[in-house]
């Protein structure tokens, strides 16, 4: 039996939190909200020339690639690093752009209104970084020493996550009285204590108690 072309059976993975499709690229500032996405999470791959039910089409012209490189270079903040290369299937030329995990997270991109900020990518959805997760990856990025006391009043936020889980960033904001920015702290300290986890849900970010290991 003929083995799969590597790229068709790319395809028929469908798009997901590691692929996309694109039929064509006309808009630097916006493909660029996807390479900086794969880069702060876990890497992907774009494929150019695939419409979004898996129809091969082929790219038009050289300057796909090189509007790809502008807006790696000129819209991503730091610079999102990429290797591509271009696969002839059936006689259409399909471009293969692989995002490595990018060290240098977080990554930013022009929003709509042209504002610098963070995405990461959820299933098939390039989603803006919420400001818990910016604190954590700031946080792990400046390695800087973090200290966790165990309040009467820390204890009673986590016998709350405990008793109401999954909670939102707003379930505790509000049941506490407490401010956006000291909610974000506190939960990214919990994160990366390793006392609270976090899930990317349809409906945003939810947390839970993380069980003890053992």
């Amino acid at each position: 039996m003929k083995k799969q072309h590597y790229i068709k059976e790319l395809i028929a993975q469908g798009e997901g939190a590691h692929l996309d499709f694109k039929f064509e690229i006309s808009d630097a500032a916006k493909i660029a909200r996807s390479l900086v996405a794969f880069a702060n999470t876990n890497g992907g791959k774009l494929l150019i020339g695939v419409k979004d039910n898996g129809v091969i089409r082929g790219v038009k012209s050289e300057e796909e690639y090189y509007m790809i490189e502008n807006a790696a270079q000129n819209y991503c903040r730091p610079q999102v690093r990429f290797t591509s290369k271009e696969w002839n299937i059936d006689g259409k030329i399909v471009l293969e752009i692989d995002i490595p995990f990018s060290s240098d997270y977080p990554h930013k991109a022009p929003d709509p209104n042209d504002k610098y900020k963070a995405y990461m990518r959820y299933e098939d959805q390039n989603i803006l970084a919420d400001g818990v997760l910016l604190k954590v990856w700031n946080k792990e990025k400046s390695k800087q020493d973090i200290q966790l006391v165990f309040t009467d009043e820390l204890q009673e936020i986590l016998h709350f996550i405990e008793k109401n889980e999954p909670v939102t960033k707003t379930d505790i904001r509000q049941h506490f009285g407490l401010a956006k920015f000291n909610t974000e702290h506190l939960l990214s300290d919990l994160i990366i204590f390793d006392v609270v986890k976090m899930d990317i849900t349809d409906s945003g970010l939810l947390y839970y108690l993380k069980e003890p290991s053992g």
